[in-house]
């Protein structure tokens, strides 16, 4: 009994440190690659806030027009989100992402030379088209890779790429905008546009060469290594496809569930577009406020703070639900933290305070965001996962075009940014409520009430 035993706990210690083992490996490989296409990705979406500072006086701009300039983005992005993520699961991730980054990335180089307001809003409309499944595309090919108990730890160093972009990204904005003025003969913000463009253009050639489709696929992993890991995503994929019935990507689009949590992902996303869009206003606003005087550059310096706490926040926060287990309420606590505290920034009697405030609102969307993306991979499998993510972003991204579109609609209407930044704190507070109601009330049978049609399903 003894040695049973033991060569039993023996077994158990060597199949824990081959799992280990293969999930550092694979996690060195793919998480630092795709944070940086990340970086780019949302460097390359976000940017015309800071554009926006020098830009909206060549271009004629008002605040309504800059507002739907950044939320027509969003509109290519949701026609062709679900299209692009079925082609990304169909062709595989090597050939799609590479695809999707060599046509963002010279549309987004293109942007400098736009002579008017309205090239603009066509080029934001194609942006959008270009990148329609980089984000949904890269969280389902996670799926392929990542057992699930490591997934929300990962997708929170995946996801430090948010703040990263605006820690890093918003100084180097306008850093170019500010001393590369002229450069080219081109305005500081048609510089900015050019240079932060072209690396998505050079790093598809990069994503060809270098990612792997699917694990069987993988030859940096040994043989045994390699085993381990497609039997096990193998087991878990069944296993999910078990507790869901077979069905089409018709009946996964509109399965109440899917809808629901696009519903609770735009709200998060509202808070987070509304942040990366006009925080350099709000700065810009608080300076003007509280008699302060910052360039450019300054002002990049001051925009990075809240994402920089946010950062660590959100690492931290990550790693406390892998080792609890618990989803719902650390998604939902830190989406109210951030619903309460921006409209409490609005009526605070310093900058410090204002931006410690401010800075709270970037804890709460960071840290939820990790961890809501585990819940849509826990009942999706198949191309229902591929339809259903892209489903997911495409509702949650709607917010890229109302979090802009009505604050700076609402700032022209009243002159002030208060009444849009009440918004986002209202819808904030409705998706933390969605969360635990949505959660509460889940059950198995949450398909659309359709006639079957076996032949007709999608696997």
């Amino acid at each position: 009994m003894t040695m049973t035993n033991a060569g039993a706990t023996a077994s158990a210690n060597e199949g824990m440190a081959m799992e280990t083992r293969v999930v550092k490996k694979v996690a060195r490989r793919l998480i630092p690659f795709l944070a940086v296409l990340y970086f780019v990705n949302y460097l390359d979406r976000t940017n015309i806030g800071f554009a926006k500072l020098t830009m909206g006086a060549e271009l004629g701009m008002t605040e309504t027009m800059f507002g739907l300039a950044s939320g027509l983005f969003f509109v290519g992005y949701l026609i062709f989100e679900v299209p692009s993520n079925l082609a990304l699961h169909r062709f595989g991730a090597r050939l799609w992402i590479a695809r999707i980054m060599l046509t963002w990335g010279i549309l987004a180089a293109a942007l400098a030379f736009v002579p008017n307001v309205g090239s603009l809003y066509v080029l934001r409309i194609l942006l959008g088209a270009a990148e329609a499944g980089f984000f949904p595309g890269v969280m389902l090919y996670l799926t392929f890779w990542f057992p699930k108990k490591y997934r929300v730890r990962l997708l929170g160093l995946f996801l430090l790429t948010l703040p990263a972009s605006s820690v890093i990204g918003a100084p180097l904005s306008a850093a170019i905008m500010q001393f590369g003025d002229g450069l080219f003969g081109l305005s500081g913000w048609r510089v900015m546009y050019l240079i932060e463009g072209l690396p998505a253009v050079l790093l598809a050639f990069v994503v060809w060469f270098y990612l792997t489709d699917r694990p069987f696929q993988a030859k940096w992993l040994d043989d045994q290594e390699r085993a381990w890991l497609v039997d096990t995503m193998a087991a878990e994929e069944h296993e999910t496809a078990a507790h869901q019935p077979r069905t089409s990507v018709l009946r996964t689009l509109c399965n109440p569930r899917v809808l629901g949590f696009g519903f609770v992902y735009f709200g998060i996303t509202y808070g987070l577009y509304a942040l990366s869009f006009f925080l350099p206003t709000i700065v810009a606003g608080l300076a003007t406020t509280f008699g302060a005087t910052y360039s450019v550059f300054q002002t990049g310096l001051i925009v990075a703070v809240p994402f920089l706490v946010g950062a660590v926040a959100m690492v931290l926060w990550s790693r406390h639900s892998d080792r609890t287990g618990e989803r719902v309420w650390h998604v939902a606590a830190p989406t109210l933290l951030g619903a309460v505290s921006i409209p409490v920034a609005l009526y605070l009697d310093s900058p410090f305070a204002a931006m410690a405030a401010v800075t709270l609102c970037a804890v709460g969307v960071l840290c939820a965001m990790p961890v809501f993306w585990y819940l849509p991979t826990t009942f999706l499998a198949g191309t229902g996962a591929a339809a259903g993510i892209a489903m997911v972003n495409s509702i949650g991204n709607l917010s890229g075009f109302g979090a802009p579109y009505v604050t700076g609609w609402l700032t022209d209407l009243t002159g002030s940014v208060k009444a849009g930044l009440w918004v986002v704190g209202a819808v904030m507070l409705i998706a933390a409520v969605l969360t635990v109601v949505s959660q509460s009330r889940r059950s198995g049978s949450a398909d659309c009430p359709t006639e079957e049609q076996p032949e007709a399903r999608l696997r």
